[in-house]
């Protein structure tokens, strides 16, 4: 059993960074692969990026790839995502994801547990 919550969502001008955090506590850390996403009003809930504990490897999303990144502290138990290059079209309550599959997943149902979110907010 994990648990996990976000932080470090607000708001920020176009071209700015924020940097979100996920702590976990239960079950071991290391043992899960961990996601984020993000759902804007009136889409769905799209993949962000996926950070795998075996191997550290990480994946993005098109649409972020080359300004998010994602990493994880094992220590601290805490995943965090990087977002540099911020764009209005980033906007969007982001979430934090723990799975138990063995290879990246882009799917929401592939992750068993899930935080409440964190509100971000890019101006124009």
């Amino acid at each position: 059993q994990v648990q996990l919550v976000e932080s470090g969502g607000g708001l920020v001008q176009a071209g700015g960074s924020l940097r979100l955090s996920c702590a976990a506590s239960g079950r071991t850390f290391r043992s899960y692969a961990m996601g984020w996403f993000r759902q804007a009003p009136g889409k769905e809930r799209e993949f962000v990026a996926v950070h795998m504990q075996s191997a550290g490897s990480t994946y993005y999303a098109d649409s972020v790839k080359g300004r998010f990144t994602i990493s994880r502290d094992n220590a601290k138990n805490t995943v965090y995502l990087q977002m540099n290059s911020l764009k209005p079209e980033d906007t969007a309550v982001y979430y934090c994801a723990a799975g138990t599959v063995f290879t990246p997943s882009p799917r929401p149902t592939a992750y068993n547990t899930w935080g409440p979110g964190t509100q971000v907010t890019v101006s124009s």
